[in-house]
């Protein structure tokens, strides 16, 4: 039986990536293309595809292009994520529109968006049709969590539910929807791939939440992006939603003038919402809520018929994602 490794799954995708051509002129179209791709990251959505195939088949590398293209598509929407929020780093780096421009960003972002289908559509001819279908609901839902996380930041109150359901458009269908390709290729029934899927949405929502905590919390150094941008930007995260339900008396005051303040210093304002939220215990509650969908992610995989060794993978995976501290 062939062996599998998340890491050296990721690696291989990183070099593959590495091989990739994409396009060649105009380079101001392609080079940006190949400049957030050489950005690294984890590449965890697309070793997931190759996990997803080889809990059914060991020949996980036929997997390799579909993988390719979801994180091209990953990488397109973070692209124009960050036009849309304004954000100044991205892995550590300077974003795509900070180092060439916006309209340049948006045209590469569209060509990415492209070149992920080219690579999805590398699949067996009988879920070809499936895999496609799957792939645009996915693609439409993260597009529909993108403008819900934008109306959000006209809107002076959103509930802690609506707010799960945006992140679950926006971040967790992805790693759902990487995780079920990854089966289907390998050969699983639709009813397995759905169980598959189910894991990877959960995880997904815990991953989110994570990343909200790690945003006020994380080392800088280890973070790759802006520590405390959510706060910098009133970001209407579960743990601002939380913290204006819980905030009283002169906490509820200090609160809302750093969020209604329009001249500040940043990092005097990430202090001072972020001793906030310690006084609050808003970190604890949302661990809370973070730990309480990974277990119902691992909870989904006692309905996975699959070896216990291939299924440890998927529990493995999870837990490091709990456990992250960038």
């Amino acid at each position: 039986m062939a062996s599998f490794d998340l890491k050296e799954a990721a690696q291989l995708l990183a070099d593959e990536l590495e091989q990739q051509k994409f396009g060649e002129a105009p380079e101001t179209l392609y080079a940006p293309l190949r400049y957030i791709l050489s950005l690294g990251g984890k590449r965890l959505r697309p070793a997931l595809t190759l996990l997803g195939c080889y809990l059914f088949d060991d020949d996980y590398k036929k997997a390799i292009d579909p993988a390719i293209g979801v994180e091209v598509f990953h990488n397109f929407t973070l692209m124009h994520d960050d036009i849309m929020d304004e954000a100044p780093l991205r892995r550590g780096k300077m974003t795509v529109h900070e180092k060439w421009n916006s309209n340049v960003a948006i045209l590469s972002g569209d060509v990415m968006f492209v070149r992920s289908y080219e690579y999805i559509s590398n699949v067996e001819d009988k879920i070809l049709r499936q895999a496609l279908a799957l792939f645009n609901k996915c693609a439409a839902e993260v597009c529909e969590g993108q403008q819900f996380d934008m109306d959000f930041e006209e809107r002076e109150t959103v509930g802690e539910e609506e707010y799960i359901e945006m992140i679950r458009l926006k971040t967790a269908v992805l790693i759902g929807f990487a995780l079920r390709l990854g089966a289907l290729i390998g050969g699983a029934t639709d009813e397995q791939s759905k169980v598959v899927e189910e894991f990877g949405v959960n995880v997904g929502l815990g991953f989110q939440l994570k990343d909200d905590i790690l945003d006020v919390y994380a080392d800088q150094d280890k973070f790759g992006k802006q520590v405390g941008g959510d706060i910098i930007s009133n970001k209407k995260t579960l743990m601002l939603i939380k913290a204006l339900k819980q905030a009283e008396g002169a906490d509820a005051v200090e609160l809302q003038n750093w969020l209604e303040a329009k001249d500040f210093d940043k990092e005097e304002k990430v202090a001072a919402v972020t001793d906030i939220y310690n006084r609050l215990g808003i970190r604890e509650m949302a661990t809370e809520k973070s730990n309480e969908y990974f277990t119902k992610g691992f909870a989904a995989l006692e309905n996975l018929d699959v070896s216990e060794d291939r299924k440890n993978l998927l529990k493995e995976f999870g837990v490091y994602l709990q456990n992250r501290d960038h």
